[in-house]
């Protein structure tokens, strides 16, 4: 009779593949956890040694400076600077990456272009752009462009006297009311075109007809505004020069021009070859299909090629969006009041440098991770349901 195979026995802890891996990781976690302790350890000697405050008193103190084209005073306290800097960086970062998504769209479209001209402009332009260090490509908008080439306030540009372009600054139509009432109609507006298009959108699923959701939702969007609009009783206010200055609309600050130029065109440049890359990636029947279907080139990439394409290309963008919000605290280098520039002039006038700059570490860590929070949910919005 045949003797049962016996139980494999278990091995030893110290050769138990499972065990050794989770000794390991702690392992990595505890020398981590040390240098970390050791750093803050010395931070905290070379402290108390030199007596540097470390706390956030400084933003109580008068911030003794100015804003250019911004209300506050000289003895508002640094918070309040602190508020407008982080104002200045939103700003620039928004407008950014939505000018970036369309001229990169855009060029990257044209990169595939059958038009050679196109398509030999539209590669020379990445190739350029991407090949000059940001830095210096920034430095030459705002002094070669900005303040070299856009002329004296007493002959300034005027097209279609809706603007006022000059080495001053770019004034521009604007609105007279309250802009919180309007971002709230805006918000109400888009809101009920989605509805409108979402419902569209079932009625086709329901009865095979074209759900044609931009054209029920685009005129719904424009009645809502100019309803609106009128309504709440808002007008348009138009610039002019006055004397030495502007007066009337809204004034973009040269520095504030330069800047948000030298980013959507050198971030777009990156974008558009993750376009490029994107539609390429996009399988060749779809194209096939869309032609057998009699679609245009221009119905092809709206309704076929382009959304499956940034499905692709999405997590790639928002690394670009990321890279143009921290980019933008390279405004500091032409005067841009950005948090960064607060930042520096608030250690220049006594602050202490360890908490202030701190602060805007964790506000542009806060940005960057709302950011990364919005890619990724249209990430998963744009994701294939795999079933």
């Amino acid at each position: 009779m045949s003797s049962l195979p016996s139980a494999p026995t278990k091995p030893p802890l110290w050769r138990d593949i499972r065990v050794l891996r989770w000794a390991f990781q702690f392992l990595i976690l505890a020398v981590v956890v040390a240098i970390i302790y050791w750093l803050y350890g010395n931070y905290q000697t070379n402290v108390a040694r030199s007596s540097i405050p470390t706390d956030l008193r400084f933003l109580d103190n008068p911030s003794s400076f100015t804003i250019p084209g911004n209300d506050l005073d000289q003895s508002q306290p640094v918070r309040d600077a602190f508020v407008q800097g982080f104002y200045n960086t939103l700003r620039v970062s928004i407008v950014g990456i939505l000018l970036t998504t369309i001229l990169g769209t855009l060029v990257g479209i044209a990169r595939l272009s059958k038009n050679f001209m196109v398509r030999l402009f539209a590669a020379s332009y990445v190739e350029l752009i991407r090949n000059i260090p940001l830095l210096l490509l920034l430095t030459f908008m705002n002094l070669a462009v900005v303040l070299q080439t856009f002329p004296r306030i007493e002959d300034a540009w005027l097209p279609l006297d809706l603007f006022v372009i000059s080495n001053r600054g770019i004034a521009i139509p604007w609105f007279d009311g309250s802009g919180g009432v309007l971002l709230a109609l805006l918000v109400g507006a888009v809101l009920t075109t989605w509805i409108v298009v979402t419902v569209r959108g079932r009625i086709s699923d329901a009865t095979g007809k074209p759900a044609r959701g931009l054209a029920w939702g685009g005129p719904t969007f424009i009645v809502l505004m100019v309803a609106g609009w009128i309504l709440l009783g808002y007008d348009w206010v138009l610039p002019f020069v006055d004397d030495r200055a502007t007066s009337g609309g809204l004034r973009l600050d040269p520095s504030f021009f330069a800047l948000l130029v030298t980013l959507v065109v050198y971030t777009s440049a990156h974008v558009a070859e993750i376009v490029r890359g994107s539609i390429q990636a996009v399988a060749k029947g779809q194209a096939e299909a869309a032609d057998a279907l009699a679609l245009s080139g221009g119905q092809k990439m709206r309704l076929v090629i382009l959304p499956q394409a940034f499905r692709i290309a999405m997590p790639a963008l928002g690394n670009q969006y990321l890279n143009l919000i921290k980019n933008s605290s390279l405004g500091a280098t032409i005067s841009y009041f950005e948090l960064t520039q607060i930042a520096q002039i608030t250690v220049g006038n006594g602050s202490p440098a360890v908490p202030a700059f701190t602060l805007t570490l964790v506000v542009y860590l806060i940005i960057s991770l709302i950011t990364s929070i919005l890619v990724n949910i249209a990430n998963r919005r744009l994701a294939l349901v795999e079933r």
